[in-house]
């Protein structure tokens, strides 16, 4: 059993990336080169050149995935009330929601299954904080001011014990995971490569704002369970603390981020609606499908007989 094999047939494949695995394996070491600090060198003429190719390769991803998902955003309101409505729906109703998967997590899972979804998880972390800060260049100010709020909360308010990034980064040094790109299941790369593409493109701005809003608006749950889950397990408070945080916080974000970024943005521009909506609904079946593919690995020796047979 594989599973989260929905997303497997989109996309540029050649010989070089043949597949989704290799695609998404290339996007993401691309996607560490290219994000990474640097300093001016003599080869910055190729450099861009291969910014260029994997740009191209990126693109036809995004868009060949666009249309995967149209039949489901085509209804999508564009007046502000109606759409803030629909977007608020997807908690319950979106792709994804529910997935058995968290409630195993909190209840049945060992040390040794969490630990192996927490590496594929953060393995596949794009940095919240990061892909808020470029998602809101030129934004309309209202817009521009809540994303500046939720980021100034990812940073701790000032402070770097409260930093949200590196709390994450002491789960996995209490654990002594070792998250890796080519140790990652594709679909949990597929999920950061998505939100990367987003964040560093600006003709996929509204869907940055919506992928990361629907992100606040259904991660505490999932998060809550992960916290039960380790607190069950005797995991000590530290490494628990990026997940109770956000088990309480993003609660709170979603409420501002739908109110206050989301609504101004479809009054200034109904047409953005569906661009918000799109990038909701794609990073929830990136998110369905990691689920879905992490329930195939874990369960495997929990239910053998249903898994030998695929």
């Amino acid at each position: 059993m594989f599973g989260g094999e929905r997303l497997s047939r989109l996309g540029a494949f050649s010989p070089q990336f043949p597949d989704a695995e290799a695609l998404h394996r290339g996007l993401a070491h691309w996607n560490h080169r290219r994000l990474a600090p640097a300093l001016p060198s003599a080869d910055w003429r190729e450099a861009l050149d291969e910014d260029l190719r994997m740009q191209r390769i990126e693109g036809a991803f995004i868009e060949q995935f666009r249309s995967h998902i149209a039949p489901l955003v085509e209804d999508a309101p564009t007046d502000p009330d109606g759409f803030v409505a629909w977007f608020e729906a997807l908690k319950d109703h979106g792709p994804g929601q529910w997935d058995p998967l968290f409630d195993w997590l909190e209840g049945q899972a060992s040390m040794e299954d969490l630990k192996w979804f927490l590496t594929q998880e953060a393995a596949g972390e794009a940095g919240f904080d990061d892909l808020v800060a470029m998602t809101q260049v030129k934004v309309l100010d209202r817009a521009k001011l809540e994303l500046a709020r939720n980021y100034w909360d990812e940073m701790g308010r000032g402070r770097a014990s409260g930093m949200h990034g590196p709390m994450l980064a002491r789960t996995v040094e209490t654990f002594e995971l070792t998250p890796t790109i080519d140790a990652t299941l594709w679909q949990s790369l597929c999920l950061a490569n998505l939100m990367t593409a987003f964040a560093t493109t600006r003709r996929y701005v509204y869907q940055s704002i919506g992928a990361l809003g629907v992100v606040e608006l259904t991660a505490p749950t999932r998060v809550a369970c992960v916290d039960a889950g380790l607190k069950r397990l005797g995991a000590p408070p530290e490494a628990r603390k990026y997940f109770a945080l956000h088990a309480q916080l993003d609660i709170e974000h979603s409420k501002a981020w739908n109110a206050e970024a989301l609504h101004p943005l479809v009054s200034a521009d109904p047409a953005c609606a569906r661009h918000i909506a799109e990038g909701a609904v794609m990073r929830l079946i990136c998110g369905e499908q990691c689920f879905e593919t992490y329930r195939a690995h874990l369960w495997a020796h929990v239910h053998p007989v249903v898994y030998a047979a695929e």
